[in-house]
């Protein structure tokens, strides 16, 4: 009996000195998980769904902001966003960005604009992964959050 009181004590002494965070491996700070590269570096997992809101601005900016929902598929290093819902300007289903990333956020991004297609565009992803944003530079802006 008091072998294992002893053992008890000294594993609830482990536990104490050594104590396990939240975030494992295949995980960033936040909990997202990440996607290993065949390169060997990680990158953010973008896969779901992510809330969209597209500023139209210069001479677009007659459009207005527009609301929507992105469904994310990521594999390695790629990822395509695809609409979730019908709108006026894209019906469900259609590719709106695809791009590549890198260890260090959006290497390249292309967004694609109603009636002018695919477009190259400059993206940024915050350092917890759940916002993005993209800016066409032609007089559109998406901006994403994960769900």
């Amino acid at each position: 009996m008091r072998t294992k009181m002893v053992m008890i004590f000294i594993a609830l002494i482990v536990l104490a000195y050594f104590p396990c965070t939240p975030y494992g491996q295949g995980t960033q700070k936040g909990g997202d998980k990440t996607i290993t590269l065949k390169t060997g570096g990680s990158v953010c997992d973008l896969n779901g769904e992510w809330t969209a809101l597209y500023e139209h601005y210069g001479n677009l900016a007659w459009v207005g902001n527009i609301k929507g929902m992105i469904m994310m598929e990521h594999q390695g290093s790629t990822f395509v966003g695809k609409t979730t819902t019908d709108s006026a300007w894209s019906p469900k289903g259609t590719e709106k960005m695809r791009g590549e990333l890198d260890k260090d956020g959006i290497k390249k991004v292309q967004y694609s604009v109603p009636h002018m297609g695919w477009t190259d565009a400059k993206g940024e992803m915050s350092g917890d992964c759940k916002k993005i944003i993209l800016d066409t530079g032609i007089g559109v802006k998406a901006i994403l959050e994960r769900q």
